[in-house]
């Protein structure tokens, strides 16, 4: 079946054929003549098969016919990011090129001056998100009640963001007999009561199974520890045959973090997250549209949505939280009937959410190996290095150990005494080793059981040595050690608060 068999307009199937397309995907084919009809429609698919074009193609031809009224739209789109309704507003341009259609965009992120002047003059298609589009219904500058086609895209999003309410708000002040268009990957029990609510007899159009993953797609599994992640990552991105790919984070933190480690390693990156300003979001997707960069690392912002060519990997650098995360991210590769590679990469505190993907998607993932690539070319742990000097000889027995260190290592040197370490040749030039490394001997006091020495009193400093301490300047204990060295017992008054320094405190001071 072609794109004419479906009944489009001569000008929508030459846009048609100028962007490349000659056969329509499995829900395209279903959902159009449907639409064109005038049915309300549930389209139930899985992401990269071509759902957006499935209600924007014969949108086009429906608005043909008529003319819009200032801040009246006469159909309207919701989606649940703004890179949904911004992949939806570029395929009305694509598209729409041979018709005199008008189009607004409301997102959030961009000023409301272009979008209250495109909407004061009327326009046939407003794409929103609900956010915004609750913001401009409540300044009064949109009215709802002129809109005959209501499209609820990715509805099982919606849900998920919370965005339910909102839509709820909006169906009830459209004009109930509008056609309702609504398309979502699953139909969890929220959306079917919403559907029951605001649609009429819908026709069901489901080519797939919810939730399941695109056939076309290699996926496999690698555990790996979080320490070692960036570098099987860029392991991976090296050895693989990467034309372009996405690599996915649960949080924008990791996003930010991990595209400035792969640029500082050469790689040809860019960012995209929830924090980002518009235009500057906008600008990223472009330069990777065109080649530019042929990387993105990206939060689950740019799971849904994102219709790019040629994507041929996705890394899930974190296991996604909720199992259709990982359908939708993966979808972006293997689109449009072309293959592609999804990588994730788990860890020991990944195992439940692994566990409810693969019950989600009804298999189990190849295992890429236990331990990651990085992890399994990893060297062995180096042997301890032999000195490069001769052993240090012994201490002479009346030289004196430094205070403490015998106290402290006495039985670790007594054992490095007893296997002394292997010494290579000498160096021709003599190698400064570190202290440590130089083999130590039990001090010659320390050797063996000594008999207890009777306690004395510590000699008292002669008068060249007192000089000597003089000469080097006060010391924090220079007090003590002064009034040790006196020999009268009354230090004279003033010493302390009351005069005189009692004998007991004196005695205190010599000990």
């Amino acid at each position: 079946m072609s794109f004419a068999d479906l009944h489009l307009s001569d000008e929508l199937l030459r846009a048609i054929a100028d962007s490349g397309y000659t056969e329509p995907t499995p829900i395209q084919r279903q959902a159009i003549p449907h639409v064109l009809m005038g049915r309300d429609i549930i389209g139930v698919a899985q992401t990269g098969t071509g759902k957006t074009a499935s209600f924007v193609l014969p949108m086009i031809d429906i608005l043909a016919s008529g003319r819009s009224r200032a801040r009246m739209p006469r159909s309207l789109i919701i989606a649940p990011t703004r890179e949904l309704a911004d992949q939806a507003a570029e395929n009305f341009v694509k598209y729409g090129k041979y018709h005199k259609l008008t189009m607004a965009l409301l997102i959030g992120g961009v000023g409301f001056g272009d979008q209250d002047k495109a909407l004061a003059k009327g326009v046939d298609v407003l794409i929103a998100t609900p956010g915004r589009l609750m913001d401009q219904f409540e300044r009064g500058k949109v009215l709802l009640s002129g809109v005959d086609i209501l499209v609820i895209d990715e509805a099982d999003r919606m849900l998920d963001m919370g965005f339910i309410p909102d839509v709820e708000k909006i169906c009830s002040k459209i004009n109930p007999k509008r056609q309702t268009l609504l398309f979502s990957a699953t139909m969890p029990p929220p959306i079917k009561k919403l559907a029951d609510r605001f649609m009429r007899e819908p026709k069901v159009i489901e080519v797939s199974r919810p939730a399941t993953t695109n056939a076309s797609i290699a996926q496999s599994l690698v555990e790996v520890t979080p320490r070692a992640k960036r570098d099987t990552l860029r392991k991976l991105l090296r050895g693989q045959d990467i034309h372009s790919a996405i690599v996915f984070c649960n949080r924008k933190r990791e996003v930010k973090e991990l595209a400035e480690n792969l640029k500082q390693h050469g790689f040809r990156v860019g960012q995209i997250h929830g924090d980002m300003e518009q235009p500057e979001r906008m600008a990223t997707l472009d330069r990777f549209k065109n080649d530019e960069i042929n990387m993105l690392v990206a939060s689950d912002v740019a799971a849904r949505g994102l219709d790019i060519k040629g994507v041929s990997h996705v890394f899930n650098y974190d296991t996604p939280h909720h199992a259709e995360d990982y359908v939708h991210r993966i979808g972006r590769t293997g689109r449009a009937g072309k293959t592609g590679i999804a990588i994730t990469f788990a860890t020991e505190a990944d195992a439940e959410n692994v566990a409810e993907i693969e019950k989600l998607i009804g298999q189990k993932i190849p295992r890429a190996g236990a331990k990651s690539p990085v992890e399994a070319a990893a060297p062995a742990p180096a042997s301890a290095v032999p000195a490069s000097v001769p052993p240090v000889a012994a201490p002479e027995a009346e030289a004196k150990p430094a205070r403490g260190r015998g106290r402290r290592r006495g039985s670790k040197a007594a054992e490095a005494d007893s296997t002394p370490p292997q010494v290579s040749a000498p160096a021709a030039e003599p190698v400064a080793t570190p202290l440590q490394d130089a083999p130590r001997r039990t001090p010659p006091h320390r050797e063996g059981p000594q008999p207890e020495a009777p306690r004395q009193e510590m000699p008292r400093p002669d008068a060249r040595e007192r000089s000597a301490r003089e000469d080097r300047g006060p010391r924090r204990d220079q007090p003590r050690r002064d009034y040790r060295d006196r020999d009268d017992v009354d230090v004279g008054p003033g010493f302390g608060r009351d005069g005189s320094v009692p004998a007991f405190l004196l005695v205190s001071a010599r000990v």
